[in-house]
């Protein structure tokens, strides 16, 4: 049976698709020919860090506290009007839990946020500790390509294999439409797919998780135990479902280049780690898929008119955040 063949379940009212996850080159690509189509090269500054944001209520402006990274330089700027753009998460300092013996391992550890230029695995046992969207993305990308690699997961996380394509998209390309027409139809379609994925997994959870487990077991087929290892506690979007892309992490596993533990850790060891099941996983690198650290708005120092901005003293609704500024 070919790969195609594993995508022919549903979701009871049409095949599962969405949008294809595009590569990190296409992603640059993208964004460079974006740039230079609306002539945005002269107004971007890389490298640089803004540090502190200072409103004034008289002059109606922002006065922003900038250093260029690669000088050292301390710059100014002003504005009438900023847009944060940083995301949630702190780019610096991701989360990594501590757990006992850390500092017995012999090994490499590495988090994926901070991913060193040098790091060859290609001779070496690999433990992936997470079992999120990170780690769902990391253990196909690595295997085949180091010695082994495991993914050790506390508790199991719904996955949902789909092909890396639009179906939607490829048939309306040859039809000569302008883009466009094509990009809006795609996007509604994605948007209504999404809308009824989420309803569906709040009013039939059983069915829902039923077609997902179904998903799993047509790429590892009826002698893998996905119950222990891909069926949470939760129902599905209680927490987000994770794509992935081509079933990729399921063919790994089904081509034994990747293996799944479902366990707590113990302790490490100079090995690798010890579970509270008594088995001890040895590796020669060990990549903590284990989260990120919230940050709000870039890290930013904030005041207006003098007085410093409390961000836990604002108000959000529907995600928009006020903090008195006009």
């Amino acid at each position: 049976r070919s790969d195609s063949d594993l995508y022919t379940f549903g979701f009871g009212w049409k095949p599962w698709v969405g949008p294809p996850i595009a590569s990190a080159p296409e992603i640059l690509n993208y964004l460079s020919e974006a740039i230079e189509e609306q002539e945005l090269g002269d107004s971007i500054r890389y490298r640089h860090k803004v540090h502190t944001a200072s409103w004034s209520s008289q002059d109606k402006r922002w006065s922003l506290l900038v250093e260029n990274l690669d000088t050292g330089e301390q710059l100014a700027f002003t504005t009438n009007f900023l847009w944060m753009c940083q995301g949630y998460y702190d780019h610096d300092k991701p989360y990594t839990p501590t757990w006992p013996g850390m500092d017995d391992y012999k090994g490499r550890i590495v988090h994926p946020q901070l991913w060193p230029e040098d790091l060859d695995y290609s001779d070496m046992k690999v433990l992936v500790i997470g079992s999120g969207a990170t780690a769902a993305t990391i253990v196909p990308a690595m295997a085949g390509k180091c010695k082994h690699i495991t993914m050790l997961q506390r508790s199991p996380t719904f996955f949902w294999p789909r092909p890396n394509i639009d179906e939607l998209a490829e048939t309306l390309r040859p039809l000569d439409l302008p883009p466009e027409w094509i990009h809006e139809i795609v996007r509604r379609n994605v948007l209504k797919i999404q809308e009824e994925l989420v309803t569906r997994s709040a009013e039939e959870p059983e069915a829902v998780k039923a077609e997902l487990l179904d998903a799993a077991r047509e790429f590892l087929g009826d002698d893998f135990d996905i119950d222990k290892h891909f069926t949470p506690r939760y129902r599905p979007w209680q927490q987000r479902v994770a794509v992935i892309p081509d079933g990729d992490l399921f063919t790994g596993l089904r081509e034994g280049l990747a293996s799944v533990v479902t366990d707590e850790i113990e302790t490490f060891t100079e090995k690798g780690v010890l579970l509270k099941s008594g088995e001890e996983l040895e590796a020669d690198l060990i990549i903590t898929a284990t989260g990120f650290q919230l940050l709000v708005l870039g890290g930013i120092t904030f005041d207006v008119d003098g007085k410093p901005v409390d961000l836990a003293d604002t108000v959000t609704w529907h995600g928009i955040m006020f903090t008195g500024v006009p």
